[in-house]
């Protein structure tokens, strides 16, 4: 075995260490593996919710988009910092609702507010169904460093199948523990790697100022807007679209539920603008392979494929751990949150005599299932990391009408208005992609999905909202003239 594959094995090694001691000494109950019994401190939740920057998404995605398309990966600089403002306002509120409800998964948020199972249900299928795509650009980022540390000795296919069988096992085994502490170390490694590696492969190509130079003379207004017909309107609606979505993500929404108090987001929305300026980095290190290693087939190979002329071996393997991690962390996170969603909010109500130890099988069985189609699907597509991420974002970003009337004006959403929403806009994001429309008249086409749920979840609920009195009132037991929507 090479001293690259060997260096990835015992980061591997390390971070199942890490699983296992997360979890000495706790009682791993559904509530311990999902959410880490609410006692997370600002450290950890931090690194959870920042763990969504630092993915293979980033490393590999973000470095392959600057490759392979140029100026308009400059959104993914932009969106992070959009998401950390809006979370300022609007996590505290959620965290709050949920702590007071005992709030599990991202469906049991809309479960609650409008007493509705159907609502849960449709929630979590939407979720896994967009946990799909993020889940195969994580296990593309692994197979490929896997086949990188390899030297190619390793096929794609055989690297994408360890990692599926490494993100599933160390799921099964820690839960939410096992991913804060991993994120630990995967920040401390993956801040130093992008730093040296953005710094040091530019140097190779005669520095900042001569790579862009070379690559303007070489491809003119590649470093601009407007290619492939990602413009100004592209990348505005891009940046709404990924900002506002950025935690309907199931597995972001559930982490919101780990945190000790409301003040913990507070103080992280404050530095997490900071810590998105690191990413510059894996741009510098995208557009120096353009120089390094031209011509590639496969974009999602640049930073690999570049780090691999420059660097030593040993190099290699240290580089490609810090990658595997920052695809075990985010990787992890999304396994559990799907086989959560199945198993509390789609199986639980199915069969309500359930116990709590069957819910948790059935919780760690989903993890396994969703990784093999999720493999399925890997193998079978060569799709770039970012395209893949946004394809995501169209689905979950869905979610965010209902959420933002609940916290601002509950009174303007109703249940017929919420389900009516997210199906028209998840039925657009199907529409655009199966015909292959990701761009309609200059915009995003899931920023377009997500205008017309905001008007139709508006109107259905203006039209439903005496119907609305009346339900809840039978359900309340109450009279329908003496309802009141919920306060929070």
């Amino acid at each position: 075995m090479n001293a690259p594959l060997v260096i990835i094995a015992l980061t591997i090694v390390i971070a199942f260490i890490l699983a296992l001691w997360s979890r000495a000494n706790k009682r791993m109950d559904l509530e311990q593996w999902a959410v880490a019994g609410r006692g997370f401190g600002a450290l950890f939740v931090f690194l959870l919710l920042a763990g969504e920057i630092y993915t293979t998404f980033t490393f590999l995605g973000g470095s392959g988009w600057a490759y392979g398309t140029g100026g308009p990966a400059a959104y993914i600089l932009a969106y992070g910092a959009v998401a950390y403002v809006l979370s300022y306002f609007l996590l505290p509120p959620i965290w709050r609702y949920a702590k007071q409800r005992n709030l599990i998964s991202q469906p049991d948020f809309f479960t609650a507010q409008f007493d509705s199972r159907l609502l849960g249900g449709l929630v979590a299928g939407v979720g896994v169904i967009a946990l799909v795509p993020y889940l195969q650009s994580q296990m593309t980022g692994l197979g490929l460093i896997v086949q990188m540390a390899s030297y190619g000795r390793i096929s794609e296919t055989w690297a994408i199948a360890i990692a599926m069988v490494v993100l599933a096992l160390y799921v099964t085994l820690s839960g939410v523990h096992g991913t804060a502490w991993t994120a630990v170390l995967k920040d401390l490694t993956i801040l130093a790697v992008v730093v040296v590696v953005g710094i040091l492969l530019p140097a190779r190509v005669g520095g900042l100022h001569a790579m862009f130079a070379s690559i303007a003379h070489q491809r003119p207004g590649f470093l601009q807007l407007g290619a492939k017909g990602m413009g100004v309107p592209w990348f505005i609606s891009t940046v709404a679209l990924t900002g506002l979505g950025f935690y309907m993500w199931p597995h972001a929404f559930g982490a919101v539920y780990t945190a000790k108090s409301e003040r913990v987001f507070r103080r992280n929305a404050t530095f997490l603008p900071l810590y998105q300026l690191i990413l510059l980095f894996v741009f510098f290190a995208g557009f120096a392979a353009i120089l390094i290693v031209p011509g590639l087939k496969n974009s999602n190979l640049a930073l690999l494929a570049a780090v691999q002329r420059v660097f030593p071996a040993w190099a290699v393997g240290v580089i490609g751990g810090a990658g595997v991690l920052t695809a075990m962390v985010p990787g992890s996170l999304m396994l559990m949150t799907a086989g959560t969603l199945v198993a509390e909010n789609l199986y639980r109500p199915l069969r309500r005599s359930a116990t709590s130890g069957e819910i948790q099988a059935v919780a760690r069985v989903v993890v396994w299932l969703v990784a093999a189609i999720t493999f399925l699907f890997s193998i079978h597509s060569n799709a770039a990391i970012v395209a893949l991420l946004l394809m995501g974002y169209n689905f979950v970003t869905q979610f965010f009408p209902s959420v933002f009337l609940c916290l601002w004006r509950r009174t303007w959403v109703t249940l017929p208005g919420a389900i009516c929403g997210i199906l028209v806009g998840v039925l657009f994001v199907a529409y655009f992609a199966l015909t292959d429309h990701s761009i309609v008249a200059g915009l995003n086409s899931g920023f377009i999905a997500l205008a017309v749920n905001f008007a139709v979840t508006l109107v259905v609920s203006a039209l439903t909202r005496s119907w609305e009195a009346r339900r809840m009132a039978r359900r309340s037991g109450a009279s329908a003239a003496g309802f009141a929507y919920p306060s929070d």
